[in-house]
């Protein structure tokens, strides 16, 4: 009360605008600021009123925000960035190539890329026929030692990988590597404490900050810390360079201890791309079909538009139960304008939750729309069924964005060799 200038309880009912007895009132012990129905709605559930007073929202970005928090770093300006040398690198859970390629195109030489999947194996060696690339289980690769299926006496300077995001079972409130075996996390981190590179970077969905109320994140960040490497972390979109999409992914990026050198993100491009950018000219290819009465409801949409752009009738029809259910949604109906990157990607081109329709023709992107989209160059060819390719990009790190990541990790490098 002092704080405000306010002495005595006659000044905070002047203040209030209330007499002196409505303040006692309010101040007594047995005073309940609460409706009599709604402390009952408290009793019934169970919860505190402040647990409904407060949006779940706000709570829960409380909460994440204290479990962990994005790193505080400088940016350098990425494009006139050229590697001293080639610098040597390995990647775990490969995929098409989107990653490896766009590191291809910073500076890095790949010495062994590891992916199980047979069609993604096969799209690496139709398009780099000399690439080392390791189809097997990288758990297999682990455990008989990823340094067996390398070059002989090769330093690996840098390893790269997204696995996929998977839970703990926390038996304390610290964990060390053997306490997270049996994940695909175990893996990637034992490969780079088996190679101890000077560099490595961890990519993974915007999901993994949230994943377990943070605390996945956060034991990953303590494994690493452990390995002796310095850890940071940040949420980076695509858009941002070069890549006309929408697509956010988090990047881990260690550096060695011994290392003393801070890692700096790649600065934002002045230029963030658009569909109208990137879908000109584009090679004919396969692509997925709308069912007629699918297309005919999606020729109602405009560009940019979405569900809510329908008629009422042809709403509730089209989306079902989803239609009563809470949130935006969208992704439902959506047609994407010329005028804005696209939606992230998915597996599946057609899904009814996340629509990414053709902003002139009603369809969905085919194969090569899908791969411009995903920055990849009209030349690097998939292989599989239709299905497959479209999975196989759907999956894979933007191109472009890949090679600014990787500039930014070669600025790391080059400083190192001074």
């Amino acid at each position: 009360m002092e704080k405000r200038n306010i002495r005595t309880q006659s000044n905070l009912a002047e203040r209030l605008g209330i007499t002196k007895n409505q303040l006692s009132v309010i101040l007594s012990e047995k005073s309940n600021p609460l409706k009599s129905n709604y402390q009952k709605l408290c009793d019934v559930l169970e919860v505190e009123p402040m647990d409904i007073i407060i949006p779940k929202a706000k709570l829960d970005k409380a909460q994440k925000d204290k479990v962990v928090s994005e790193s505080q770093l400088d940016d350098v300006d990425v494009r006139y960035i050229k590697g001293k040398r080639p610098y040597h690198s390995v990647e775990l859970f490969a995929g098409a190539g989107g990653l490896a390629l766009g590191l291809e195109m910073a500076g890095f030489q790949a010495e062994g890329l590891v992916e199980i999947d047979k069609y993604a194996a096969q799209t690496l060696r139709q398009n780099r026929p000399e690439w080392n690339v390791i189809e097997d289980d990288i758990i297999k690769v682990s455990e008989s030692g990823i340094r067996n299926y390398l070059p002989k006496n090769c330093e690996i300077d840098f390893v790269s990988g997204g696995y996929p995001c998977q839970a703990f079972s926390y038996a304390g409130h610290k964990l060390g590597l053997d306490d997270v075996r049996g994940t695909m996390f175990f893996y990637f981190a034992k490969i780079i404490k088996d190679l101890n590179p000077k560099v490595f970077l961890a990519e993974n969905v915007k999901g993994l900050t949230t994943h377990d109320n943070g605390k996945t994140l956060q034991t990953m960040l303590g494994i690493y810390e452990s390995m002796n490497y310095h850890v940071t972390w940040n949420i980076l979109k695509a858009n941002n360079y070069g890549v006309a999409q929408k697509r956010e992914r988090v990047v881990i990026i260690g550096i060695r201890n011994d290392i003393d050198i801070p890692y700096r993100l790649p600065k934002e491009y002045d230029y963030k791309p658009v569909l109208r950018d990137v879908l000109q000219n584009v090679p004919e290819s396969i692509g997925e079909k709308y069912p007629e009465k699918k297309r005919k409801v999606l020729e109602l949409v405009p560009a940019g538009g979405y569900w809510r752009d329908l008629p009422e009738d042809i709403a509730k029809e089209y989306m079902g139960k989803s239609y009563y259910s809470g949130g935006g949604r969208t992704g439902m109906a959506r047609r994407i304008s010329w005028d804005e990157p696209s939606l992230t990607l998915t597996c599946s081109p057609a899904q009814k939750q996340t629509e990414r329709c053709h902003p002139e023709e009603t369809r969905p992107f085919n194969v090569r729309e899908y791969a411009r989209i995903q920055s990849f160059p009209d030349e690097w060819s998939f292989s599989g069924s239709m299905g497959q390719q479209y999975k196989q990009i759907g999956n894979a790190v933007p191109v472009e964005f890949a090679k600014a990541v990787g500039l930014s990790i070669i600025d790391v490098l080059n400083k190192a060799e001074s």
